[in-house]
């Protein structure tokens, strides 16, 4: 059984979208892959291409973790950017000996790629230096263009002895090489263990006020893992006005975002969760949430409604999902993956997939993306 509305590999693992971003005509997810078991292994970057962002096509794998800074566990989560007509991609690459590193690849076509001679680029992380922990947790470099410069996050902790302070680190570059550290954007324990596959951009508020947001990834935490942070940026410092979590999963990480031509800030997160168990006989593992649309209104809180091209697919009830007054539970047709009593609903819609449902409630303000339980999840051999 495959998906209609999500995109999943033909074969073995995927994770984390990576990335994301509209080159030459084609929306391109590329994606954390191990191609040869439906099993986490050595990270390559998987890539599929659409022209509606609801219909995917897998094409050639972009990265494979073919250097000797990826000899200890591959070519791990990054971003993608356009610049002067070429498509570059970030990413951290894992060695044996050098931990994780931030590196560079460049495309003039979208589907080839050559990896930059002078990577990694950044090759220390600036916290912990000299520590034997200093590039063990350094990874997920997305890079942004905003005023005038190019920014680029990445998740870390700082150690002080045996314990750490989470943090997401900021880098500015004019080049896309050569990277200056800024300074920490967010520190502190309410980023979880490591905050993975941070996401910071700038976006036109409703009422037109320039906001900055930050998307991350708490580790080890299955609902709401997906946590936004609205606020203001003067060039170095962040300061968060507004704190949410839209996204209840379960099966909803790592989202990362993009803008689309007509300017709407796109969202696809991996939907899938670590510790799912696979079925037997199983051939794939893990696929692509439905496409969102970010907006912030007036109050700064964040909307992630479907895109439009979703509409002919969305419906407004399923037997997975009841509503009773003001109160919603969405099943995965063995138990309740959410339960909540709202003060008000205005509106629900709803896309079932063969294998999962994705709930949009009260206008995208509180989100539920779930597998089904009684799914076989690729089952049967190649398709």
């Amino acid at each position: 059984m495959r998906f209609n509305y999500h995109f999943e590999p033909s074969f073995g693992w995927m994770n984390d979208p990576n990335g994301l971003v509209y080159y030459k005509g084609l929306y391109h997810a590329f994606f954390q892959h191990f191609p040869y078991q439906p099993v986490w292994g050595p990270m390559h970057w998987g890539h599929c291409v659409s022209s509606d962002l609801v219909h995917w096509k897998e094409v050639e794998i972009a990265l494979r973790p073919d250097q000797v800074y990826e000899n200890g566990g591959g070519c791990f989560s990054g971003s993608a950017i356009v610049k002067d007509g070429r498509l570059y991609v970030f990413y951290t690459a894992v060695s044996n000996l050098w931990g994780q590193t931030q590196c560079m690849a460049y495309s003039d076509d979208g589907f080839h790629f050559t990896k930059y001679s002078g990577n990694p680029i950044l090759p220390k992380c600036p916290v912990n230096s000299g520590s034997p922990a200093s590039n063990g947790d350094f990874r997920d470099p997305k890079v942004t263009y905003m005023d005038g410069h190019y920014y680029m996050v990445c998740g870390s902790r700082e150690y002080a002895g045996t314990s750490f302070t989470p943090m997401v680190l900021l880098f500015r570059s004019d080049d896309l090489v050569h990277w200056d550290y800024q300074g920490p954007l967010v520190r502190g324990e309410q980023l979880g263990i490591v905050p993975e596959c941070p996401d910071f951009f700038k976006i036109r508020s409703e009422d037109g006020r320039d906001r900055y947001v930050l998307l991350y990834s708490r580790m080890q935490t299955l609902q709401a893992s997906c946590r936004i942070m609205v606020g203001d940026f003067d060039g170095k410092t962040f300061t968060c006005t507004e704190e949410q979590t839209p996204e209840q999963g379960p099966d909803f990480y790592a989202p990362q975002s993009f803008q689309a031509p007509d300017g709407r800030r796109i969202v696809i997160a991996w939907h899938y969760h670590w510790g799912k168990p696979l079925t037997p006989g199983a051939y794939t593992a893990g696929a692509l949430t439905a496409s969102r649309c970010l907006t912030v209104d007036s109050n700064d809180m964040v909307h992630l409604e479907p895109v439009k091209e979703l509409e002919p697919y969305l419906t407004s009830n399923s037997d997975k999902v009841k509503v009773l007054g003001n109160h919603v539970t969405v099943t995965d047709t063995e138990k309740p993956i959410f339960d909540k009593e709202f003060d008000h609903i205005s509106d629900i819609r709803i896309l079932e997939d063969t294998k999962s449902v994705e709930v949009f409630i009260n206008k995208g303000t509180c989100n539920v993306s779930g597998w089904l339980s009684d799914t076989l999840i690729g089952q049967g051999g190649r398709e």
